[in-house]
């Protein structure tokens, strides 16, 4: 393999890694409260996979976190902590998380360009 090939198949591993973990939170989400019998074995096997520590798997939960470069104990709060916040709630925190990472993204820029303005000479 070169180096080209490496970079996608890491890529690639990635993108499946973050599939994966969205999808688990999905289905914790979408079938918390199930009723059919498919619908409550979606979200135990969600459940499972989430608060196991098993690393034999590639795309276990430790594994996919540790290819995203994630502290499983904070996924598994956020993950787990949601299903008892309710759709506002959710929703409320998801909102508070864009506003910040919005926050920061603004700091940073007003920041850099700030700096690049101090660095130029003054004529």
């Amino acid at each position: 393999m070169n180096a080209a090939d490496d970079y996608q198949f890491e890529t690639s591993r990635k993108d499946l890694a973050a599939g994966i973990l969205k999808q688990a939170g999905l289905d914790l989400r979408r079938f918390h409260d199930a009723t059919s019998e498919i619908e409550r074995e979606f979200y135990v096997d969600a459940y499972r996979w989430v608060i196991s520590d098993d690393c034999s798997w590639p795309f276990s939960f430790l594994n996919v976190c540790q290819a995203l470069n994630l502290a499983p104990e904070t996924v598994r709060e956020e993950v787990l902590g949601d299903l008892s916040l309710g759709a506002f709630g959710y929703w409320s925190r998801r909102c508070g998380r864009a506003a910040r990472e919005f926050q920061i993204f603004l700091s940073s820029a007003f920041t850099n360009e700030r700096n690049s303005n101090a660095t130029e000479p003054v004529t």
